[in-house]
């Protein structure tokens, strides 16, 4: 597959918030914003929710009971992404857990801190509060940076294994360094579409995201409605900041300081963070990587193939 984005797919990209919508619709946003708890001093812990150094809440659930499975959602999604594979593991055995990024979902909606350091940071707090020892980690889509950032960052002590699925290490823009990658336009109209009208714009996302635009593509509207709702409770501010966390960072350093066994999932039909790129060239970086390329696969394949990618998951965990 090409690493060059078509015309159709930067259009998309670069300006799909193009009609305006009713008020009703943008609701789900404030009205998620209004139910977060106030912020608890730093280091605290009440029912589900962490206040870690800089007063931010970070949400998260945590079932079942087992050696534990961390999972780290995409953009701009939340913990409730990974349902599929939470159910499947913690009814074989397992502790699932899941938090929304600062920003995203039931965590608060901070100005500042929007950046990969602290999505790092706010998954070490996690860890430590939980006492998470001998963990799995998975992260999809920016999720896959956010674990590798963890590791180069935190080092992989309380880590057993990890997964990237359709990650965006190493590099997702276009450089001198990484000449496969997508062009800083790509980008700027993400960020113009959040702005305009962002919520026609993540309806507009579903469709390359989750492969509907294919041909003989079984379109779910309840999947595209629930990408939409979990993406209109990210705050907008939270929701730029992270375009620029997921496509500019360069995590090949996090890369090469991997020291646990990976396995790469990615999706050879993936629209939205092209395999070569991505993927394949993330495979070739870390030490102890098994790449897993599933053929005609979208981004969204959590949800799309997540029969086969419970199977893989739990295979991998048990090796």
């Amino acid at each position: 597959m090409s690493n060059q984005p078509s015309l159709s797919r930067r259009s998309l990209l670069a300006g799909a918030a193009t009609s305006a919508v009713g008020a009703g619709l943008a609701v789900a946003g404030s009205a998620a914003a209004a139910s977060k708890p106030p912020a608890a001093a730093p280091g605290t812990r009440a029912g589900n929710f962490l206040t870690v150094a800089d007063g931010t809440v970070i949400h998260y659930k945590d079932w079942g009971s087992g050696q534990p499975v961390l999972f780290s959602h995409g953009w701009p999604l939340q913990g409730d992404a990974w349902e599929d594979q939470m159910f499947f593991l913690a009814s074989h055995g397992y502790r699932v857990i899941a938090h929304d990024r600062r920003g995203h979902g039931l965590s608060s909606q901070p100005w500042n801190g929007n950046d990969m350091d602290h999505y790092a940071d706010d998954l070490a707090a996690l860890m430590n509060h939980l006492d998470l020892k001998n963990t799995v980690l998975v992260g999809h889509s920016t999720g896959g940076g956010e674990v590798a950032h963890y590791i180069g960052r935190h080092g992989s002590k309380r880590v057993a294994k990890a997964v990237l699925v359709g990650a965006v290490p190493p590099q997702m823009v276009k450089s001198p360094t990484n000449p496969g990658g997508l062009p800083m336009d790509v980008f700027d109209g993400i960020r113009k579409s959040v702005l305009e009208d962002r919520s026609q714009f993540f309806m507009d996302l579903t469709m390359p995201f989750y492969g509907y635009n294919r041909p003989g593509a079984k379109v779910s509207q309840g999947v595209r409605d629930t990408f939409w709702a979990q993406g209109m409770q990210c705050g907008i501010k939270n929701a730029y900041d992270c375009i620029a966390q997921f496509s500019e960072v360069d995590y090949t350093p996090d890369l090469k300081k991997i020291d646990v066994p990976v396995l790469v999932v990615h999706g050879s039909d993936d629209q939205i963070v092209p395999i070569d790129a991505a993927g394949r060239a993330s495979a070739k970086i870390i030490k102890n990587a098994k790449l897993l390329v599933y053929e005609g696969a979208p981004h969204g394949l959590p949800t799309t193939h997540k029969h086969r990618l419970n199977e893989d998951l739990l295979a991998f965990i048990k090796a």
